[in-house]
């Protein structure tokens, strides 16, 4: 079991995703300063293993379930009028042995061109024992974080939809905690938005048959959030996605395709010596200033930017192959790594797998793996015809 003190736990859970960043980063402090941190990262962690094969990618791939996590507009395109994704990911296990994080979500179409969906993410961060300054235990805890999510989303036209979803979250690190000058501990209750617009069109290239899409989603637009009562909040991770996806049939039986996704932390990124924002930032202050507040101009926010990339086989339908590439400038959190995944369909059944392969060494999320199930079901009642068919 880990030892760690109030303050420590705090800064962990806060920079989990900067964990690696330190080990595979040749500046020193100077470079962690440059990384981005906020509260309640575990809202940003990928979920599912389809978009864990393909380097976290998921602002323009073809809808499943997880659109509610990925892209709300891209929900109401699902094909089935039921649809329930159940995933499962070991988390940290070369440091750890008993964390995890566990996602459902779930959508049903309303009509053609209108779907609801529902999610719950339940991170488990394994089981603590804290100690005072002198070593001595205080008592043993079970940190946990988890979100509830609603989505809404309505096809506009043929080539076009837009989604919209509200979340609640709770993040409990400590329980009820007396940090003495930092404050009384307590967990975080808080709610957030998610705005997704989806395009697809299908084409005709070469007497093929292939499809384009894009997809720009912001995701957990919220209130700054604290875990003691001293008003030292801080932002959660609002993200800008923007992804597109290129999809060719060669034949009836092979499918190939191509994604690309860019994202942006929504958030200050001018830091002082001390770590917390030099200014009383509000939610749209703090959103629109994250364009152009890098100390290093217009290049260091271009280095912000964190690049996904992937590809997709599907051989008729029933089996895929995945592979991707996670991108984050080593001055700005240092996050690279390869994945590979697989996938097999077959009638109302899916199951996936990924494999995440880090670039740096020691690094902690080093043999990640992720499984998804896959449900899906036809509504006995005949889906009425669309407004945008006709």
């Amino acid at each position: 079991m880990q030892k760690l003190l109030f303050s420590g736990l705090i800064l962990a859970t806060c920079s989990i995703f900067q964990a690696q960043a330190q080990s595979g980063s040749s500046g020193g402090n100077k470079d962690f300063q440059q990384t981005i941190t906020t509260a309640v990262p575990f809202l940003n962690i990928t979920p599912d293993a389809r978009a864990g094969g393909m380097g976290d990618v998921g602002a323009a791939t073809t809808p499943d379930a997880n659109a509610t996590f990925w892209n709300p507009g891209k929900l109401a395109r699902n094909k089935a009028d039921i649809g329930v994704a159940l995933s499962y990911n070991p988390w940290l296990r070369k440091l750890v042995n008993d964390m995890s994080l566990s996602y459902l979500s779930a959508y049903k179409k309303i009509r053609k061109e209108d779907a609801v969906g529902v999610s719950f993410k339940y991170f488990n961060l394994g089981q603590v024992t804290f100690t005072d300054q002198s070593g001595n235990i205080v008592r043993d805890f079970q940190p946990n974080e988890l979100s509830f999510g609603l989505t809404y989303s309505r096809i506009l036209s043929k080539t076009f939809s837009l989604g919209l979803g509200l979340k609640y979250f709770r993040s409990d690190l400590v329980g009820s905690y007396n940090a003495g000058s930092g404050g009384i501990a307590k967990a975080i209750n808080s709610v957030s938005a998610d705005i997704g617009a989806y395009y697809t069109k299908d084409m005709l290239v070469s007497g093929m048959n292939s499809n384009i899409a894009f997809g720009l989603v912001i995701n957990d637009i919220g209130p700054k959030v604290t875990y003691t009562d001293i008003n030292n909040k801080n932002f959660i991770p609002t993200n800008l996605r923007l992804g597109g996806t290129y999809t060719i049939q060669t034949d009836p039986f092979n499918k190939f395709s191509v994604s690309f996704d860019a994202n942006k932390y929504m958030v200050p990124s001018k830091w002082d010596s001390t770590g917390k924002d030099p200014k009383d930032m509000g939610i749209v202050q703090g959103m629109t200033s994250s364009f152009t507040d890098s100390q290093n101009g217009f290049k260091g926010e271009m280095k912000e930017i964190v690049l996904c990339m992937g590809a997709e086989y599907w051989y008729n339908d029933l089996f895929a192959l995945r592979a991707g590439y996670h991108y984050e400038n080593p001055t700005y959190g240092n996050r690279r790594y390869a994945n590979v995944g697989v996938g097999i369909r077959y009638n109302a059944f899916g199951l996936d797998m990924a494999y995440l392969i880090p670039i740096q060494q020691s690094n902690p999320l080093a043999e990640t793996l992720r499984f998804t199930l896959h449900f899906t079901f036809e509504s006995k009642k005949a889906t009425e015809d669309s407004v945008i068919d006709n």
